[in-house]
């Protein structure tokens, strides 16, 4: 499938943000790419410009492609509470994400890899696909031949990052998915409301 495979510091600069974490590059340059820099005069943005900057921020934050995220969209529209609240929380709930909030992987790229060769399993059970939806109780470890991976040990021992909802056992390398976190509870900077209004036009 297609994925976006490119500078990773270009699209945290479009945005203004650093987007995939901690990034040199981006804050050497934080000002928009491209070829005159921070001289070009940009002028103010639409409506309409300011939703899809933020729908595009929010798939590129959690490596989601457009129809996928449409389907997640439309999901959320369908279930009860707030569309934009629950929209962020189908991304929050995905494997690959939840893979890397455990800090088993330090990027959600990294997670994704490493669930699509097998290395993760789902209550006892390898599961293959990132986009897996997880359900409280949940059970998400590393699977037992891979537990000596260097880059699962590297990533583990630089995780300090703790989250309300999901617990982790370092000693089994597994850790569960506790329950669905609340919007206060997911720290990316995203306007959920502006993706809504852009989807509902």
């Amino acid at each position: 499938m297609a994925r976006y495979t490119g500078p990773k510091s270009k699209i945290a600069r479009k945005f203004g943000e650093a987007i995939f974490g901690d990034d040199k590059a981006f804050e050497k340059k934080s000002y928009p790419p491209g070829m005159h820099g921070n001289s070009r005069r940009r002028g103010k943005k639409s409506e309409y410009a300011i939703q899809l900057q933020e729908k595009q921020k929010a798939k590129y934050t959690y490596g989601i492609l457009e129809r996928q995220f449409r389907n997640l969209f439309e999901k959320a529209t369908r279930s009860k509470g707030v569309t934009g609240e629950v929209l962020l929380q189908l991304c929050e709930s995905r494997l690959d994400n939840v893979v890397y909030r455990m800090g088993v992987a330090p990027s959600r790229r990294g997670a994704r890899q490493l669930v699509s060769h097998r290395h993760i399993t789902v209550n006892g059970e390898v599961v293959n696909i990132p986009s897996y939806s997880l359900k409280p109780g949940d059970v998400i470890g590393v699977r037992e031949k891979s537990k000596s991976l260097l880059v699962i040990e590297d990533s583990l021992s630089s995780n300090s990052s703790v989250y309300e909802w999901i617990s982790w056992n370092s000693d089994k390398k597994e850790g569960t998915f506790v329950s669905i976190p609340e919007r206060i509870q997911i720290p990316e900077n995203i306007k959920e409301q502006l993706i809504v209004e852009l989807y509902s036009k």
